[in-house]
C-alpha cells in the first residue's frame, strides 16, 4: 500500500518559524553605547530640558501654562471657584501626566501655599505651606480654586493672534506656545526646576521695582539696574543681606548666591525668641531639627525649650532662652550654626527661542521687553486688520446710502435668493463682500438715518487705522504702550517689600569666642594620640583613666571649653583645633583618636601638644643639632580659621623637643656626651617666620646631639650656677656627683619612659 502524504505542511513551518523567534528571544546584541545614548537617552534628555524643567520667556513651565491656560478657557478668571478636582481633569486633556502631578502644580501657584509672590490662582481650602515639609496639602476634591486677578495680565489679549497655538499631545485642541505676559513674571515668582545636565534657579523681585527697571531698561540701555532693583524679594520675607557685588554679578551674568537672614522678636516676658520669617531654602522642620542636635551635642547650652507655635496667623518658631542669656548674641549664633541664615544659589537658565541660556537680569528683561514689543505688534496688527475690514464693509455700505430704493428693488426683483449677491455687485459697483453685508442688513435698518450713523465711523476708522500704522512702524510707540502697560499693572498689584536689606552690618566677633560654650573642663593627651575632655564633675565622680596597655597620660591640663588645641607632627605641620570640637567624655573611655579626627596623614605622628586660651607667648624648637627656635604664637594665628598650617617648624634638623612658653623661663638641655646647659629663654630673639632654624645655644663635641630638654627646675641640679652661661652659644657642663638632684633622673631615663 502507497505511503500516506501529509496533510497540511504550513502549519508546521509557521510554528517551527515561532519557535525560532523564541529561541532567539534572548539573544544579546552589541550595539556602541554612542548609538544608545543618541537613541534612548538623548530624546528623553531634551523632552526633560524642553518641555518640561526650565521656564521660558513668559515665565512658565508648560506644566503651569497648560493648567492656567486651562482655568482661563473654564471661565475661571472672573467666575466663581470651582472643585480642585474638576480643575485637574480638564488639564489632563492638555497635559498627558498624571493627576497627582497637575495637583501639586497647581498647589504651587496657589495662594494658600504662599510659595509665591504674586500667587496665580485664587485657592480655598487646605493647599499646605511652603514653609513646612510636614504640613500636607487636601486632596483635590477637598479644595477650591479660580484665577487670581493678576492673570488678567497674562491672558490679556490672548484672542488676538499675539501668540502662537500648537496642537495638544493627541491633535485634538490648540494651546498657546506661550502667554502674552504684560509684565515681565520671569522675574517675579521664584522659579526652580532640574532638567538632565542642567538646573534652573530664579529668585523673585518685587512688582513694583521690576516694572520701573523695565520702564527704565526701555529708556536707557545702560541704565544702572540697582537704583531700580534694589534685591529680591521673597515671598516669606526675612532679611537680605546687601551684597552689592553679588547682585552685579547676578545681574550681569545670572549666576551668584544671595543671604537671606530670619527675622525674630524678642518677647521679654516670656523670655523668648519668636521667629516670624525664615528664608525661602529651608522649612521649620529643618530648623527645629538642627537646633535640637545643637542642643543635644552640647554646643548650643542657651536654649531651654523650642516650640513650633505655626497658626492660622501664620508661622511662629518660639525658642525658650534659659535665665541670663543675651538673645541678641544667640540670635547671631543661631544665625551662624542653623539654617535661619541660608544663601539662595540664583541660576537664570532660560529657554530662548528652544535653547537654553543662562542670562542676567538686565539680559533677561531684553529678551522679555522684545517679546513683549512682538505681542504689541501682532495684537496691533490684528486689531488694524479687523478695522480695515469693517471700513471696507462701510464704503459699500455709503454707496447703497446714494440710492436705497434701488438696492431694495433689486433685492425684490431678484428670483434666486443665490443671485442677489450677484445683483448689488452689478447695480452698485461693490465686491462680493460689501455685497454680503449688504444683503444681510435687517429690514427695520434700511433708512436713511442708521446708514448715515454708520457710515459716519468711516472718518473715525480711517483716523484709527492710520495711528495703527503708525504704531507698526515706530519702535518707540510700540515701547510707549508697553510703558503705559507697565504704569497701569504698577498702580493695580503693586505691595510693599516683603524682604527688608540689611545694608551696613554690624561686625560680626570672633566666632571662636562667641559660638564656644566656655565651661572648665580637663584636658588629657596621651602618647600614642588619644584626646579626653573632661568636665570637673565626670572626674571627680571617676578619676581613673582608662589607657591602652601600652599608652600613658603625657599631657594633662585645667582648661575652658574656648582653649585652642594645636597639634605639632613630625612633618613640621600644625593641627588646629578647639577643645569645643571634641565631646566631653568620661575617664573611662579611651577618647578621641586625634590622627583620624583631624584627618592627619598616613604615618604622621604628634611630637607636641599645646593647648592656648590665647595666641600669646611663644612656641620653643629644640633641635638636635643644638639650635633653639622661639616663634611667637601669633605666627600660627590665621583670620581665615585654616585646620593645618605646613611649614610649622624648621625641618633643617632633627627636633629634640618643643614646649609652649606663656612667658620666659629655663630649661635644662642635656648631651649625649653627658654635658648639661642651663638656657634662659630670654636670651634668644623670637621670629615671626614659623620656620625659623633658630639660633646655636649648644656647642655639641664630636658626634654628640642633644638628647633631652626639660624646663628648669631648682631642685633638679644642686649647683645649678656651674651649668648657667653669660654667653651663648656654650658648652655647657658635666653634672658631678653633688649636682645630681632628686629629677635629674629623668633625663637618664629610657626614652620610651620620657614623655
Amino acid at each position: 500500500m502507497a505511503p500516506r502524504k501529509k496533510q497540511n505542511p504550513q502549519p508546521k513551518r509557521a510554528a517551527t518559524g515561532i519557535a525560532a523567534e523564541i529561541e532567539n528571544a534572548g539573544v544579546v546584541v552589541e550595539q556602541p553605547i554612542t548609538q544608545t545614548l543618541e537613541t534612548n537617552y538623548m530624546p528623553y534628555a531634551m523632552s526633560v530640558i524642553i518641555s518640561r524643567a526650565i521656564p521660558e520667556i513668559d515665565g512658565f513651565k508648560p506644566a503651569h501654562r497648560k493648567l492656567l491656560y486651562t482655568m482661563y478657557k473654564m471661565g475661571l478668571l472672573t467666575g466663581a471657584r470651582t472643585k480642585s478636582a474638576n480643575i485637574v481633569g480638564q488639564t489632563m486633556r492638555l497635559n498627558p501626566h498624571g493627576d497627582a502631578a497637575i495637583y501639586e502644580t497647581m498647589v504651587r501657584l496657589a495662594r494658600g501655599n504662599q510659595a509665591l509672590l504674586h500667587p496665580y490662582v485664587d485657592s480655598k481650602g487646605n493647599f499646605g505651606k511652603a514653609y513646612s515639609r510636614d504640613m500636607a496639602y487636601a486632596a483635590s476634591r477637598y479644595t477650591e480654586a479660580k484665577l487670581d486677578p493678576i492673570c488678567n495680565e497674562l491672558f490679556a489679549d490672548i484672542d488676538k493672534d499675539t501668540v502662537d497655538f500648537q496642537d495638544n499631545y493627541d491633535g485634538t485642541m490648540k494651546e498657546p506656545a506661550l502667554l502674552p505676559v504684560r509684565f515681565p513674571s520671569i522675574l517675579l515668582n521664584s522659579n526652580i526646576g532640574i532638567a538632565v545636565g542642567m538646573a534652573s534657579s530664579i529668585c523673585p523681585f518685587n512688582l513694583e521695582e521690576l516694572c520701573d527697571t523695565t520702564i527704565a531698561l526701555m529708556q536707557d540701555p545702560d541704565h544702572d539696574l540697582l537704583t531700580t532693583l534694589t534685591a529680591p524679594d521673597f515671598p516669606g520675607g526675612g532679611d537680605i543681606l546687601y551684597d552689592e557685588a553679588q547682585l552685579r554679578k547676578i545681574y550681569e551674568t545670572g549666576r551668584g548666591s544671595i543671604r537671606v537672614r530670619a527675622r525674630y522678636q524678642y518677647d521679654k516676658a516670656a523670655n523668648c525668641l519668636e521667629i516670624t520669617e525664615i528664608p525661602p531654602t529651608t522649612t521649620v522642620e529643618v530648623i527645629i531639627d538642627k537646633i535640637v542636635e545643637l542642643v543635644k551635642s552640647g554646643k548650643l547650652r542657651e536654649v531651654a525649650d523650642i516650640r513650633d507655635e505655626t497658626d492660622l496667623s501664620g508661622l511662629k518658631i518660639a525658642v525658650d532662652l534659659k535665665r541670663g542669656t543675651d538673645p541678641e548674641k544667640l540670635a547671631q549664633k543661631l544665625f551662624r550654626m542653623t539654617p535661619l541664615e541660608d544663601a539662595m544659589s540664583c541660576n537664570f537658565n532660560v529657554l530662548i527661542g528652544g535653547y537654553p541660556q543662562v542670562l542676567g537680569a538686565r539680559d533677561l528683561l531684553q529678551e522679555w521687553i522684545a517679546f513683549r514689543e512682538e505681542c504689541v505688534k501682532r495684537r496691533v496688527y490684528f486689531d488694524l486688520k479687523k478695522k480695515k475690514e469693517k471700513l471696507h464693509l462701510l464704503q459699500g455700505l455709503a454707496k447703497i446710502l446714494l440710492d436705497i430704493d434701488k438696492a431694495i428693488r433689486i433685492v425684490r426683483e431678484t428670483e434666486e435668493e443665490a443671485e442677489v449677491v450677484m445683483n448689488l455687485m452689478i447695480g452698485f459697483g461693490i465686491d462680493e463682500i460689501q455685497a454680503e453685508y449688504v444683503a444681510e442688513i435687517k429690514l427695520r435698518h434700511l433708512n436713511r438715518e442708521y446708514i448715515l450713523n454708520r457710515t459716519q465711523e468711516t472718518q473715525s476708522l480711517k483716523e484709527e487705522i492710520a495711528q495703527m500704522e503708525g504704531v507698526l512702524g515706530d519702535r518707540k510707540k510700540i515701547r510707549g504702550i508697553i510703558t503705559e502697560e507697565l504704569r497701569q499693572i504698577k498702580r493695580k498689584y503693586a505691595q510693599p517689600r516683603r524682604s527688608m536689606i540689611l545694608y551696613d552690618l554690624p561686625q560680626q566677633q570672633d566666632k571662636a569666642e562667641e559660638e564656644i560654650p566656655d565651661y572648665p573642663v580637663h584636658l588629657f593627651f596621651t602618647r600614642e594620640g588619644y584626646f579626653k575632655k573632661i568636665t570637673p564633675q565626670s572626674l571627680r565622680m571617676s578619676s581613673e583613666q582608662k589607657l591602652k596597655e601600652t599608652d600613658a597620660v603625657i599631657f594633662s591640663q585645667e582648661s575652658t571649653n574656648r582653649a585652642h588645641l594645636l597639634f605639632f607632627t613630625d612633618r613640621q605641620q600644625v593641627y588646629k583645633s578647639h577643645a569645643s570640637d571634641f565631646d566631653d567624655t568620661k575617664a573611662s573611655v579611651l577618647g578621641d583618636y586625634v590622627p583620624a579626627k583631624l584627618g592627619m596623614e598616613e604615618g604622621e605622628r604628634i611630637v607636641c601638644f599645646v593647648a592656648v586660651p590665647e595666641y600669646t607667648g611663644y612656641m620653643l624648637f629644640f633641635f638636635r643639632g643644638g639650635k633653639v627656635a622661639k616663634v611667637e604664637m601669633t605666627s600660627y594665628q590665621t583670620k581665615t580659621n585654616r585646620k593645618k598650617l605646613t611649614g610649622a617648624y624648621s625641618g633643617k634638623d632633627a627636633l629634640a623637643a618643643a614646649f609652649y612658653v606663656p612667658e620666659d623661663r629655663e630649661f635644662l638641655l642635656r648631651a649625649t656626651g653627658g654635658r648639661a646647659l642651663i638656657v634662659h629663654t630670654g636670651a634668644i630673639s623670637p621670629k615671626q617666620s614659623r620656620d625659623t632654624q633658630g639660633v646655636a645655644v649648644m656647642n655639641l663635641k664630636k658626634n654628640a646631639v642633644v638628647d633631652t630638654v626639660v624646663p628648669f627646675e631648682p631642685q633638679m641640679l644642686g649647683n645649678a650656677h656651674r651649668f648657667r652661661t653669660k654667653s651663648l652659644p656654650a658648652a655647657g657642663a658635666i653634672p658631678k656627683a653633688e649636682d645630681v638632684g632628686e629629677q635629674l633622673q629623668l633625663l637618664d631615663a629610657p626614652a620610651a619612659d620620657k614623655p
